[in-house]
C-alpha cells in the first residue's frame, strides 16, 4: 500500500530532540529518506526496509537509550539502533503506559534507598 502526505518529506519529526522520524510512505533499504527539522530538509539512508507509519532512527541510539517521539519517551533501545535503522518492538521495548516497568522501576528505587539508608 503506498501512502505520500507531503512532496518534500518521506517522514515527519515534531521535536528537535527526536530520535526517529515516522515514515510517510513504505520506505526500502537503502533510500535517501528526507525529514523536516524544523526550517530545514535532513537526509537518513535507511538500513532498512520500513513500513509506512513506523519509525526510522535519524541518528545513532545506544543501546539503553530512552527513545523520543513527539518530544516524549516512548521506549527504551534494547540494542544500539544505527542511523537509518527500523526502530520498532525488535529493538525497542515500549515503556509508556506500562504499569509493570513503573512498579519495578519504583521497587529498583526503593531498595536503592534502603540500602543507602543502612
Amino acid at each position: 500500500m503506498q501512502h505520500h502526505f507531503e512532496d518534500e518529506a518521506d517522514a515527519l519529526v515534531m521535536e528537535q530532540n527526536d530520535h526517529v522520524a515516522t515514515a510517510l510512505k513504505d520506505l526500502a533499504s537503502g533510500d535517501t529518506v528526507r525529514f523536516r527539522m524544523g526550517e530545514s530538509i535532513k537526509t537518513v539512508i535507511a538500513a532498512d526496509a520500513i513500513p509506512f507509519g513506523h519509525k526510522i532512527a535519524i541518528g545513532p541510539i545506544a543501546s539503553g537509550t530512552e527513545v523520543r517521539k513527539y518530544g516524549e519517551v516512548i521506549g527504551r533501545a534494547l540494542t544500539g539502533i544505527e542511523t537509518g535503522g527500523h526502530v520498532h518492538v525488535h529493538n525497542m521495548e515500549g515503556i509508556r503506559g506500562r504499569g509493570d516497568k513503573a512498579k519495578q522501576e519504583q521497587a529498583v528505587s526503593n531498595q536503592s534507598k534502603e540500602a543507602a539508608n543502612e
